[in-house]
């Protein structure tokens, strides 16, 4: 009985190990520290061999002690000493096989094909210990050599990661790249990863980055981490250990890249001490540096009207992150003297109006929406819901907007997205109007082959192309962004530094004042690039009335509602009323000279 109890045992030990290992190889589970693929296995397969050797010598054992205490005991000792023997290549096969003493020929027969395969396979395992030990040992003695280097060290290896990884080894070659918690198997996805940190000379941890101690690099280097995972819970969760152990080490940055809002409201109750922290929103990050690069187009591209206006007139297709972001942006962002907007939006999702009215109630409120009054927001948005790109009912639908200057395209993957920008230039032509059309594509290649892509005649469609990894990844975009130094500027204005990082309030208002002011001296409103003191008093009230409503439209699409009363102490930060939410010609002058100093150089 006893040998079928551990055999039994010892296989199911076995199984569990190898299941366990590939399930978390294939990233069914998460990887941790310690419960590693390799690790797993490794210490299953020790597990199974202990105990398969148990009644081979409890055999032996009890030929020669008469103590049923002793016979225990040795029996464990003489088991557990075997099976390192096992791992290190110092067993006595013959011991082993001769002392299967079961009755049973077919279990005999299992039992020794299984020890067999064990004497194989575990010295196997022990050399990949070691080898994965000297690689760990060698990680460690390549950073201590770079610690006056200035060191990015990475929480993963992805895509991201290694793009970012690149543009900043390609910016300064004596900057030096870290990456860690990675994983070598042999997996083509994880194996080119690993070859290509290798051609930046990055030095790989198997370690997780909360594991690895860099608090001894140089005092005056910098270091700068990045929290770059797939899994944003864990990413909130090393960022705050993260600030625990380097709160007070100065030239030290924190990027964390999470979209969700559990990540903001832990951010903000960290004791951040000397660490300067930002969470990266890579969503709002790509429509950011649309509008900073190619935002400009929008006004240059708008089609005049009969009374000298210009009117922008844009579609959005798509009603998931990047719509929803791109429709709040070009609210406040198109927000210009001398010019309207009018946004159209499609999209499967027939809740999708509904939804946005939740995110942003006085945005769609019909007292705003479509009404053009003095000293507020003007702008029309329309919602067109269940309609799906590649049908006829959509087309139709399409085609009756004669005016669109502009088309963004955001339906989720690189392939829908492609698909529908060719399919909406081909209504477009048949239209005769050629806006421009900007779409979402994640690949670079991808993006490369989109925006020189002609049809066979050589005609060209025309799609520009904005969120590709190589771009959004980048060192100018992530880490030494022009944008942020301006807006930074502009929050100094109003307060430190510190309330800067600390708050995304303050972050994300600060980016968008800086953004408009660009269209602004790009649109020639008069006083844009002057200093608040060089304003006469025809551009100062210009400014201030342009500011405010862009002000209003911005507050508003970040789900701000007027307060109810012009009294100060009615603003509610936590339930998004503002006392200011109201007509330009209603604010105090006081409040109006707050425009006009965001609003000036």
């Amino acid at each position: 009985m006893k040998w079928i109890i551990c055999f039994s045992i010892s296989m199911a030990i076995f199984a569990a190990a190898i299941i366990y290992a590939i399930l978390k190889a294939v990233g069914k589970y998460k990887r941790g520290r310690i419960l590693t693929p390799f690790n797993v296995l490794f210490f299953g397969i020790f597990l199974s061999s202990f105990t398969a050797v148990i009644p081979i010598y409890g055999e032996i054992i009890s030929q020669g002690a008469d103590n049923a205490f002793i016979r225990i005991w040795e029996t464990f000792t003489f088991s557990l000493h075997h099976t390192f023997q096992l791992f290190t290549l110092d067993v006595d096969r013959d011991i082993i096989l001769n002392n299967i003493n079961c009755d049973r020929p077919v279990l005999k027969a299992l039992y020794s094909f299984a020890l067999s395969v064990a004497i194989v396979v575990a010295p196997a395992l022990t050399f990949g210990f070691v080898v994965s030990f000297f690689k760990n040992l060698s990680a460690y003695f390549r950073y201590v050599l770079h610690r006056y280097s200035n060191v990015y060290i990475f929480s993963e290896l992805n895509e991201e990661s290694l793009a970012l990884g690149k543009s900043i080894k390609e910016k300064d070659g004596k900057n030096l790249i870290v990456y860690t918690d990675v994983f070598e198997n042999n997996e083509e996805l994880s194996y080119e990863r690993a070859e290509r940190a290798r051609e930046l000379h990055a030095i790989c941890f198997k370690k997780d980055i909360l594991t690895v101690n860099f608090k001894r690099h140089a005092k005056n280097s910098f270091i700068t981490f990045f929290v770059i995972g797939e899994d944003e819970t864990e990413n909130a969760t090393q960022t705050i250990k993260l600030a625990e152990i380097y709160k007070d080490r100065k030239n030290t940055k924190l990027f964390v890249f999470s979209k969700n809002t559990e990540s903001e409201l832990l951010l903000n109750k960290i004791d951040r001490g000397a660490l300067k922290i930002r969470r990266v929103n890579k969503i709002r990050s790509v429509i950011n540096r649309l509008l900073d690069t190619k935002g400009v187009t929008l006004f240059e591209n708008a089609k005049q009207t009969e009374n000298g206006e210009k009117t922008i007139s844009a579609v959005i297709i798509g009603t998931g992150l990047f719509g929803t972001e791109m429709l709040k942006a070009l609210t406040w962002y198109c927000q210009m003297d001398g010019y309207k907007i009018v946004i159209d939006v499609f999209g499967k999702d027939k809740t999708a109006e509904d939804r946005f009215s939740a995110l942003a109630p006085e945005i769609m409120d019909k007292r705003f929406n479509g009404k053009y009054i003095h000293g507020e927001p003007e702008y029309r948005i329309t919602f067109h819901p269940g309609y799906e790109t590649g049908t006829r009912t959509f087309e139709d639908e399409i085609s009756k907007l004669k005016d669109t200057t502009f088309a963004f395209v955001c339906l989720g993957t690189d392939a829908d997205n492609i698909k529908a920008s060719v399919e909406l230039r081909t209504v477009f032509e048949r239209m005769h109007i050629k806006p421009r059309i900007q779409t979402v594509v994640f690949d670079s290649n991808e993006k490369r082959a989109l925006e020189d892509a002609t049809n066979f005649s050589g005609q060209p469609y025309d799609i520009s192309v904005t969120g590709d990894i190589d771009t959004m990844f980048s060192e100018d975009v992530v880490v030494n962004s022009k944008l942020e130094n301006e807006a930074l500027q502009r929050h100094l204005k109003w307060g430190g530094e510190e309330a800067f990082w600390k708050y995304e309030y303050n972050y994300n208002s600060s980016v968008a004042t800086a953004l408009h002011r660009k269209a602004r001296i790009a649109c020639g409103i008069p006083g844009a690039d002057k200093a608040e003191g060089e304003l006469t008093e025809e551009e100062r009230q210009q400014l201030e009335l342009l500011e405010h409503r862009r002000w209003n439209a911005y507050m508003r699409c970040e789900g701000y509602i007027y307060s109810g009363s012009r009294e100060k102490s009615s603003r509610n930060n936590l339930g998004k009323m503002h006392h200011d939410l109201v007509e330009f010609d209603v604010l105090s002058e006081n409040d109006k000279r707050k425009d006009s100093k965001v609003g000036s150089k």
